[in-house]
């Protein structure tokens, strides 16, 4: 899978950084407890092409099958298969110099530590030929397992993520793009690095930052 940096907007930066406090969003989830934070999410699809045209029809899939797949690896390895999401995916192809698609989905898994998340990533990326399969847990902010956040924003379409994503090639280059649920909530999985950057893209994009949710965690792709 390309890396799926599934935006709704937000990078991160080291809290204790320079820079730490220079942004400010609504109050995150500092530990993995809580009904707003599974204790692992997955980020995949089955989809092994490469889709540039938005009106594709393949971009219509609601992944029910795919879904129905991954919920019987989840509960096979021993986890709990919470909720899952359908994601509009807008990346950018720097090979091929333009905006490719994908649908895909997000699924909470609870009951699962780290070697049992990317046990369950690699998987699905097997199963489904993919390059990579991300994944998401939430950690304490002051973790030192914690290397990202996932900030989520409503009101953003994949019309809007496209044309911001076009217009600018730092976002392009190290944000790679992002995803939208389908109803128009972004996700972005960011380094903690990112944030001025994410910061600046989501402004954008017409995010309200302060309205913003931030989760911090440990990010992985597992091939």
């Amino acid at each position: 899978m390309k890396r799926l940096r599934v935006l709704v907007v937000a990078g991160v930066l080291a809290l204790g950084a320079a820079g730490a406090g220079t942004a400010q969003a609504a109050p995150a989830q500092d530990t993995a407890a809580g009904t707003a934070c599974p204790a692992g999410e997955v980020f995949a699809t089955n989809n092994t092409a490469v889709i540039t045209d938005p009106a594709d029809p393949r971009l219509k899939t609601r992944l029910s099958g795919f879904d129905h797949e991954v919920r019987g690896i989840i509960r096979a390895n021993g986890a709990w298969a919470g909720r899952s999401t359908l994601l509009d995916g807008v990346f950018w192809s720097e090979e091929q110099k333009q905006t490719t698609y994908e649908r895909s989905r997000e699924f909470d898994v609870n009951h699962v530590g780290r070697d049992g998340l990317h046990h369950i990533a690699g998987v699905i990326a097997k199963q489904y030929h993919q390059e990579s399969v991300l994944t998401f847990r939430c950690l304490p902010r002051t973790s030192p397992e914690t290397d990202a956040v996932e900030i989520q924003a409503d009101g953003v379409s994949a019309t809007r993520l496209r044309d911001a994503l076009a217009a600018d090639p730092e976002a392009r280059e190290r944000l790679g793009g992002g995803s939208v649920t389908l109803g128009g909530r972004l996700i972005l999985i960011a380094p903690l690095t990112d944030l001025p950057l994410a910061q600046r893209f989501a402004s954008r994009l017409g995010v309200d930052w302060s309205k913003a949710r931030v989760r911090y965690g440990d990010e992985e792709f597992v091939s």
